[in-house]
């Protein structure tokens, strides 16, 4: 009765983990599309709610990190068990630097509000951002009902991403060549469609982190992908 008991206990102890990385998910997930929407409306107010939520996704994590410490020393779980909580916490601090990247998106779209259009680039990213919030939602979907088709699609979604970005990235070099006057909106669109081309890594790192936890391996390195164009790697430039 004590082990039933037990095994109840840590059962509302992964409930309620995998309920918070649901939470964090939709947050992340709103800010995705928030950014793109403020970013294509030049919505400046918009922009600041986005930047404004981080703290809430940022406040997630740190609960979800300290509720998931607190269970490996309380229940001391089996190998299986606590490959799901070492995986919760992977997928939180995924969706923390996907949030990251929202949040920058927002802070350069208060430049680019005071700058022209480029030829439809900012639609093209919010397309590019839609395509990443849908593999981040699916990606969620796939770890919560430990689905690993679910996942290696999404995993294999990535290399339309990175497609978008290279595209974009040519884009943008064409528009500042042909006039000097498009380099400053044209850098601040560029790092932008850096930003959701890593969002992209993350939910395919969340994929990956499903596919291991669901079969017990790592997938191999048979997904396309493309060469990316330069670009930043941290969340923080």
């Amino acid at each position: 009765m004590q082990e039933q008991h037990i095994a109840s206990a840590f059962d509302r102890d992964l409930e309620a983990l995998q309920a918070n990385i649901m939470k964090m998910g939709g947050l992340v997930e709103a800010s995705i599309l928030d950014a793109a929407k403020a970013l294509v409306d030049r919505d400046i107010e918009l922009a600041e709610t986005v930047r404004n939520s981080d703290s809430a996704i940022d406040d997630l994590e740190d609960i979800i990190n300290e509720d998931a410490a607190r269970v490996i020393a309380m229940r001391q779980p089996m190998s299986s068990d606590l490959r799901i909580i070492l995986a919760v916490m992977k997928v939180s601090g995924a969706l923390e630097r996907i949030g990251d990247y929202a949040k920058n998106i927002a802070k350069r779209t208060t430049v680019l509000a005071e700058t022209p259009p480029i030829n439809g680039s900012e639609q093209s990213l919010k397309r590019m951002a839609r395509e990443v919030e849908t593999m981040l939602r699916d990606v969620l979907d796939a770890f919560i009902q430990r689905d690993a088709e679910l996942a290696a699609d999404v995993r294999e979604r990535d290399h339309s991403v990175d497609q978008m970005y290279n595209a974009m990235f040519r884009e943008f070099l064409t528009h500042m060549m042909e006039d000097p006057r498009n380099i400053t909106a044209c850098m601040h669109l560029h790092f932008i469609a850096k930003n959701i081309e890593r969002m992209g890594d993350h939910a395919t790192n969340i994929a990956e982190e499903v596919i291991y936890l669901v079969t017990g391996e790592h997938p191999d390195e048979s997904r396309k992908k493309g060469a990316t164009a330069p670009g930043i790697d941290r969340a923080g430039t």
